[in-house]
């Protein structure tokens, strides 16, 4: 799915208007009846609403949602601004129709203290949307915060209200916090980054029919990795295929007191599909490795730490899990990486020892996929000021070292050296232990050594591992899922899969 700018879904509305055609009020009212179809379900149990309307078309939103809430059944409060006598058209429509419904009440919100506002109530922002343009001050500012206080059922409508679609917040600015937010038709960068994302609760994209025309021929570098993506890439299993048609992969891992690290990265590349399975590590993990993978074949590289990493052909590498960084494994790693010209994937220590010297980064050749948390990022190319500036700096390198960057956050981004960046929005805080990026790691590779492209093979190995924890969480708990639970749930990731392509077949 397409990440527009708050400008071209601001056009999308433009270009729906005019060609599908239909008038600009008849849109709001099709976005509001979404609206209301998604909260009808999903607030049965609530019959009272506070509706907070501003004066540009988000509070004609709210205006239009108010009125339905009404016709529907619901009792419904409706707070305005009434000395702000600039409002849009479409609001203004919204807002007379509004007020010609003698059972809604209508107040201001500069004496909602005033109010009372029963507890069971669901409060619902329709005060800005993606029409703001500075940081939220005065009467607005202090409303938002009295709603933060709150302990009530908050959705916001299009876009938390203070909060901007595609950059990231001033400082101290005030931004309502929503539990649920109603996206109309495409998600916002400001969605699924950390610090702009803890305000928007669970994300509910609605389809308000805006153009397909104008969706498919505008261009974007910024994606949302969704089943459709998924379902376009996958491959699958060739009912006549051999183990030679699946390929080698080849893990480089493990140390003195970290196996477990190879041994995940390794069952990863197994349950992943990967034709021939090959572990490299040292003779201390020998037993530690045969016992727990036994579909794996073992290939010494040293005593307690990794001291050489020799060269086979046909072969995909994934180095770097629980490696430590012994000089001798440091010095097998960079001799390794002198002789190869092959595309290869680092994560962990892998990139920890490359970027004790930042000239070793040019040693990785290029189409390679590297997979840095934040802090292994930082390391490598050096520290910016939030996650806004860490992505424009992933994507400045991936394009000058032509390399395939998997850069680790709660929504995972992968950059390719086009620039083109794909968010995924699979995967939860279960995710939040050591283990989990060695699993990202055999993952990927087994995919990279099935024949799937770069790009490919990292939004779909990123996508299965989001998957396969969800699966966990939703059995165990996030709090006590482990790494190996979700190893054991790629199996259900792709039997949902193959579903899925099998019913679009």
């Amino acid at each position: 799915m397409k990440i527009f700018t708050a400008e071209k879904i601001r056009l999308a509305d433009v270009f729906t208007i005019k060609n599908e055609p239909i008038s600009s009020i008849l849109l709001m009212e099709r976005a509001a009846q979404k609206c209301i179809d998604w909260i009808s379900v999903n607030c049965k149990k609530h019959n009272r609403f506070a509706v907070f309307c501003g004066t540009g078309n988000n509070g004609g939103d709210g205006f239009a949602i108010a009125r339905m809430l009404y016709l529907k059944g619901f009792d419904v409060d409706v707070f305005v601004d009434p000395h702000n006598e600039k409002i849009s058209d479409d609001a203004h429509i919204n807002y007379k129709r509004l007020k010609e419904i003698s059972g809604i009440s209508i107040h201001d919100f500069t004496k909602i203290d005033s109010i009372q506002i029963d507890c069971e109530t669901v409060i619902i922002d329709a005060l800005f949307g993606t029409g703001l343009s500075r940081k939220l001050e005065g009467n607005f500012s202090q409303l938002i915060e009295k709603l933060n206080d709150f302990k009530h059922i908050k959705i916001s409508i299009d876009l938390p209200s203070g909060l901007f679609a595609d950059q990231i917040l001033e400082k101290d600015q005030i931004i309502f916090k929503a539990d649920y937010t109603l996206s109309f038709q495409f998600w916002k960068r400001s969605f699924l980054h950390p610090e702009t994302g803890k305000f928007i609760g669970k994300v509910i994209i609605l389809d308000i029919g805006l153009s397909k025309d104008f969706i498919n021929k505008t261009q974007t570098d910024y994606f949302v990795i969704d089943d459709e993506t998924i379902e376009e890439i996958f491959k699958p299993r060739d009912n006549f295929a051999h183990k030679g048609t699946y390929g080698k992969a080849i893990i480089a891992a493990g140390s003195y007191g970290k196996m477990g690290a190879a041994v995940l990265a390794t069952k990863s590349v197994l349950k992943t599909g990967a034709g021939l399975t090959f572990t490299v590590a040292p003779n201390c993990g020998y037993e530690i490795l045969q016992s727990n993978c036994p579909e794996a074949m073992f290939i010494s590289g040293g005593d307690k730490y990794l001291e050489k990493i020799e060269i086979q052909k046909q072969s995909v590498y994934g180095i770097g899990p629980g490696l430590g960084t012994d000089i001798l494994t440091k010095k097998a790693l960079l001799e390794f990486l002198k002789q190869t010209s092959e595309p290869i994937l680092l994560d962990a220590d892998a990139l920890n020892m490359i970027a004790e010297n930042k000239e070793n980064i040019s040693l990785v050749p290029e189409k390679s996929v590297i997979t840095p948390h934040p802090k292994e990022f930082e390391r490598l190319f050096g520290s910016t000021e939030n996650s806004f500036e860490r992505l424009e700096l992933a994507i400045k390198k991936a394009n000058e070292l032509q390399i395939y960057i998997v850069l680790k956050d709660h929504h995972t981004q992968i950059i390719t050296p086009e620039g083109r960046v794909f968010y995924n929005i699979t995967g939860n805080a279960g995710l939040a232990k050591g283990g989990s990026g060695d699993i990202l790691t055999g993952i990927i590779t087994s995919l990279l050594a099935q024949k799937y492209s770069q790009k490919n093979a990292c939004i779909l190995g990123v996508w299965l591992h989001g998957k396969a924890a969800d699966f966990a969480a939703e059995k165990f708990s996030k709090e006590s899922m482990l790494p190996t639970d979700v190893i054991d749930e790629l199996g259900n990731a792709f039997l949902y899969l193959n579903k899925k392509v099998t019913t679009r077949l």
